[in-house]
């Protein structure tokens, strides 16, 4: 019962949150609001005893990724970007678009029930103590080729931000 209750809180903490991100109007308290939405993330993650995921989360996405957003939010000259034109021409894509996903939502929680199965993952982690040393183990054997080709993407990403702020120092 208090699981339920304490997942409820944080889901409607995480959806506050998100909403303020979206809709506020000063990009650095939207940053502050995103913040709270991934830590909102973590507990939600830590409740469902996914440690590693709920780790991941705090220390790749708030504390990297958010220190990057600040960044850019602290070079972008905010008073000229607030003056300037807030709509674009893409708003009916962005109706479209909001419209299929909402449709899309709402037919897996009314007919979806039976889409995903709990087995896969349980069977994953049986047989092993904790759940880090599952992802640890399922990462460095049965899933190693994706795992280094993504740290190839990520290192040539971060090798073509070097490049392109080199060139507009100079």
């Amino acid at each position: 019962m208090a699981e339920a209750v304490l997942f409820y809180l944080l889901a409607a903490t995480l959806v506050i949150f998100a909403l303020l991100t979206v809709t506020g109007r000063n990009p650095v308290r939207s940053a502050v609001y995103l913040v709270s939405a991934l830590l909102s993330m973590a507990a939600l993650f830590f409740l469902m005893r996914a440690e590693f995921v709920g780790a991941v989360q705090i220390l790749v996405y708030v504390g990297g990724i958010m220190v990057l957003f600040l960044f850019v939010i602290l070079l972008v000259n905010v008073e000229r970007a607030e003056r300037e034109r807030k709509t674009t021409r893409q708003w009916r894509a962005g109706i479209v678009l909001g419209i299929v996903l909402t449709a899309q939502l709402l037919y897996v929680i009314l007919w979806g029930g039976d889409i995903f199965e709990a087995t896969p993952a349980r069977a994953l982690i049986e047989g092993r103590t904790q759940n880090t040393e599952s992802v640890g183990a399922l990462l460095y054997t049965e899933y190693l080729l994706p795992f280094e080709i993504a740290s190839v993407l990520l290192l040539v990403a971060m090798v073509g931000a070097v490049v392109l702020a080199r060139k507009e120092l100079r």
